[in-house]
């Protein structure tokens, strides 16, 4: 689609414009993966917004990337080093295939506003994401998608699809749960 563009979220006023005022699901503001369990529940949703604001204005490297259809942010992508996700790196569903391995990303979450949706922006943003990713010294990407035969609402599918993962190139490499596979992608 030539009217659509991805690129690194270093704009808060575009990211602000794809999540809402709530902060895209129920004021997480892309924090459910970098913060510990404890740490998010005692962190507000102004908080976890200020969070991400800091990524976005003050990283050396963007907290992820966004869609632009025909000018207007649509969509986000998180995507950034393992280690950066407390949570991830925890979990017995979607612990890393490979902890401690050197140059491994984690893809951890999409948004699509509603106008975006049905037009290839998830696609584009996954693809975004990898290519960010390469640029910025990755070797692997990884995500964790969900894998369900029932229909998935859009509020169900943040962590993007399996379908959706296999199209951009990658493979199921471990799986903990029925319905969550570790999938990935080598890119350097």
């Amino acid at each position: 689609m030539r009217d659509l563009e991805i690129r690194p979220a270093t704009s808060w006023d575009d990211v602000q414009a794809v999540f809402g005022p709530q902060g895209a699901y129920s004021g997480c503001w892309c924090m459910w993966f970098r913060l510990s369990g404890p740490e998010f529940r005692a962190t507000p949703a102004g908080g976890r917004r200020e969070r991400l604001q800091r990524l976005v204005d003050g990283a050396e490297r963007a907290p992820g990337v966004l869609a632009y259809l025909s000018g207007t942010p649509v969509g986000w992508c998180a995507v950034a080093p393992l280690e950066e996700h407390a949570r991830l790196l925890r979990s017995r569903v979607t612990r890393p295939a490979s902890p401690g391995s050197p140059g491994v990303w984690s893809v951890t979450c999409f948004y699509v506003r509603r106008e975006g949706r049905g037009r290839g922006v998830a696609a584009a943003l996954l693809e975004g994401a990898v290519s960010y990713a390469a640029s910025q010294g990755a070797r692997v990407v990884e995500g964790y998608p969900k894998d369900s035969e029932k229909r998935l609402a859009a509020d169900e599918l943040y962590y993007g699809w399996r379908g959706l993962f296999e199209g951009a190139g990658f493979e199921e490499v471990e799986r903990r749960s029925p319905t969550r596979p570790i999938m990935r992608r080598t890119v350097g």
